[in-house]
């Protein structure tokens, strides 16, 4: 299994980490299979797997839950665990217990938590400080959605874009040991890159991240109207409708069973 030190080594020879999220047993068997570098299990469970209109409704069980899942399909793969909405908000401790149940409860090997405040460097800090290695997340943080009024692309402004910049060095310092960058222009995203020593993960922040992160419903086409920054691979959604639709009309027409799929009695 890969570690933090793989993914820093991998920053300082150019060579790019793919990271995926995954919430299931299969899932996790599918994307080891394709020898991703790190699944996350992701709180964006809460819409393509749970169905919310967002991520804030996830419990810090469901993120348990899914991660266990995933890890019994990804045995050898490196997982890291979202720390959901309010379970890093309130105090130090709470903080504290909550990441060490991710990894202890859900076998997870890392956390990641939003933001770059002054109370969330301290959070970084104090999860670091248990042993539990961390990975931040700057830009569009779908946990301040409400806040920011709806899902929009952030450091577009200069002003916004020197606080990302000057963020993500002092989340560098906190002992975080990677930083995912969503929705913020590719200058912004190639400016981190190039001033951290920890790996940048990107997810709508251009070519110039060290590695880059897609929601697994999303690249394989299960939902429509993706965000503009996917690439879809394959139109899932269409296929698996349409064959449920051959399964239910042969059902009622009476082409399925066939005798290859029944069991007989054979005589002696």
């Amino acid at each position: 299994m890969q570690t933090i030190n793989t993914y820093k080594a991998m920053k300082k020879k150019g060579e790019k980490i793919a990271m995926i999220t995954a919430y299931d047993y299969p899932s996790g068997k599918f994307v080891e299979e394709a020898q991703v570098d790190i699944i996350l299990i992701g709180d964006s469970l809460g819409m393509v797997v749970l169905g919310y209109e967002d991520t804030l409704q996830v419990s810090v069980e469901d993120i348990i839950h899914h991660c266990k899942a995933t890890r019994r399909g990804a045995k050898n793969t490196f997982i890291v665990a979202d720390m959901p909405f309010m379970s890093y908000h309130l105090s130090l401790e709470e903080t504290k217990r909550n990441a060490a149940r991710l990894i202890i409860e859900g076998n997870a090997n890392a956390v990641k938590l939003e933001g770059g405040s002054s109370s969330r460097i301290e959070a970084i800090k104090a999860i670091v400080d248990c042993e539990i290695p961390v990975i931040a997340h700057l830009g569009l943080t779908p946990q301040s959605v409400l806040q920011m009024g709806g899902y929009k692309i952030q450091g577009k402004r200069e002003s916004n874009y020197i606080k990302i910049l000057e963020q993500a060095k002092s989340i560098e310092k906190a002992g975080a040991f990677m930083l995912v960058l969503e929705g913020i222009p590719e200058k912004l995203g190639k400016e981190i890159s190039e001033t951290l020593l920890i790996p940048t993960i990107g997810i709508g922040a251009g070519r110039f991240t060290d590695g880059q992160v897609l929601v697994y419903h999303d690249l394989l086409g299960m939902f429509d109207e993706p965000p503009k920054f996917v690439k879809v691979y394959r139109k899932m959604n269409k296929e698996i409708i349409d064959n449920v639709k051959t399964y239910v009309n042969e059902v009622k027409s009476n082409k399925f069973p066939t005798k290859q799929h029944v069991y007989f009695v054979h005589e002696k």
